[in-house]
């Protein structure tokens, strides 16, 4: 075994070469006291568009992130060159903790987890009433998505000049869920987006829908001009409608009072990262009746507290039959 003096030279010292050529690695992260907020208005392929100030600046995410992902809605601290003009690219060095998540997977067996926007304050589901026809389990679960992650749900039904809005409003009364109705005459002289608007002010609110139901046509009526988004139409062999979305893109209300996401169509809406039990939180007059309730129940079993609470006339039994509805939804396929 070879043996070095004190007197050892420089050159007797054996070192391992970096054969990666970067950097050492470390357990010390820099503060980045001087990153400034931002908020990350869409995200394609790495590179992240940011509203920083009243500016719109290019960033991509630091290395000292790992694999957290920022997304749209993030609040990030940034550092770099913020300046927005052409070809310059900030660093997006920390992602500030989220007030609410709307996530999905792809199907209920899929455990990959989408997290589709955060911080927003309320979901509009947009539905047309025909063509293409309502899918009421998606509406459940997009609702189910809305309560797990701490969004506010609003009802859009569109096209009411094709169908009547009755027999689907009826499905959610007892939900109390806040609904506005349009017709595509509306949407085309602008009358739907100022009743619309009226439930959008000083939020920010996350569009989803299945494609086709005029989702971007009713966010464009919403946002200026130079910020409008293409749209398509409903194929007439399929009855389905065209992804002219791509990506989620935040949009600043027509008058700076508040934001939309714009989020590309689903087809489907998978549940699997849902967790049962934070659904019943959406119902604070059965909620207090769970504490009866055995370990882990489903509040869809036969010794399930939530019974004899509404037996006792402390919640409308419509409640708890809209509760089950939504729990049972994870179980379900979208396509009914």
């Amino acid at each position: 075994m070879r043996r070095y003096s004190k007197h050892t030279d420089e050159d007797d010292i054996r070192s391992r070469p970096n054969r990666k050529g970067n950097r050492p690695r470390t357990n010390i992260r820099p503060k980045h006291e001087e990153a400034v907020g931002g908020m990350v208005l869409t995200v394609d392929r790495g590179r992240l568009t940011c509203l920083v100030e009243d500016r719109v600046v290019m960033a991509m995410k630091a290395r000292e992130l790992g694999r957290k992902a920022a997304i749209v809605g993030d609040r990030v601290a940034i550092v770099g060159d913020l300046s927005g003009q052409k070809d310059t690219l900030a660093r997006i060095v920390r992602i500030e903790p989220r007030t609410s998540v709307l996530r999905r997977t792809a199907d209920d067996d899929d455990p990959y987890e989408r997290v589709v926007v955060a911080n927003a304050d309320q979901l509009a589901i947009v539905t047309a009433l025909a063509d293409p026809e309502p899918r009421p389990r998606l509406i459940d679960r997009c609702l189910v998505a809305a309560y797990d992650g701490g969004l506010e749900p609003l009802l859009v039904l569109t096209k009411s000049d094709l169908a009547p809005p009755d027999k689907l409003l009826e499905l959610y009364g007892d939900l109390d869920i806040p609904y506005v109705v349009t017709s595509r005459e509306e949407l085309e002289n602008g009358d739907a987006a100022g009743r619309v608007r009226e439930q959008l002010d000083g939020k920010i609110t996350a569009f989803v829908g299945h494609s086709g139901v005029g989702k971007t046509t009713l966010v464009n009526a919403l946002v200026p001009v130079e910020r409008r988004r293409l749209t398509g139409r409903v194929n007439a062999v399929t009855g389905r409608g065209r992804h002219t979305t791509t990506s989620a893109l935040a949009l600043p209300l027509d008058g700076d009072d508040g934001w939309v996401i714009d989020t590309p169509g689903v087809r489907s809406f998978g549940l699997h990262h849902v967790d049962p039990s934070r659904v019943i939180h959406a119902f604070p007059d059965l909620e207090p009746g769970t504490e009866g309730c055995p370990r882990a129940c489903s509040h869809d079993e036969p010794d399930c507290a939530l019974d004899q609470w509404v037996a006792d006339g402390h919640a409308d039994p419509a409640r708890l039959y809209s509760l089950r509805r939504l729990l049972a939804t994870r179980e379900r396929t979208e396509g009914d």
